[in-house]
């Protein structure tokens, strides 16, 4: 079941991108973590911009690319304290985890295939 429309995913991203600047501050985040959240703030933020969808600003990515790259990423979040070894640093892997698993359970309630523009 697609519950979540172009419009709402996007609220969603902008959200996301919101707790990768702040989880570091609040989850006292430091290294490696700390880093990767930074960046993957800037990186969901330049992909949500550049999707082609009521909040994208250059449409250059189509909608249905942008679930597949969700795809890929809710995965490789849930891995990523594994196999970057900060995995022994509970608030860092809680949070990765959690995060990876809420963008997996968005990118599946999410309609992909709507135009979106």
């Amino acid at each position: 079941m697609k519950i979540i429309s172009a419009t709402n995913h996007g609220y969603l991203d902008f959200a996301t991108v919101v707790i990768f600047l702040l989880v570091p501050t609040l989850f006292s985040l430091n290294g490696l973590p700390a880093i990767l959240a930074y960046a993957l703030a800037i990186i969901h933020l330049a992909v949500t911009l550049a999707t082609d969808f009521p909040f994208g600003v250059i449409k250059i990515i189509p909608f249905k690319l942008h679930g597949w790259i969700e795809r890929l990423v809710g995965p490789s979040l849930v891995a990523m304290p594994f196999i970057l070894g900060f995995a022994n640093d509970a608030a860092a892997r809680n949070f990765y985890v959690f995060i990876g698993l809420v963008i997996i359970v968005v990118g599946m309630l999410t309609d992909y295939e709507v135009t979106a523009s």
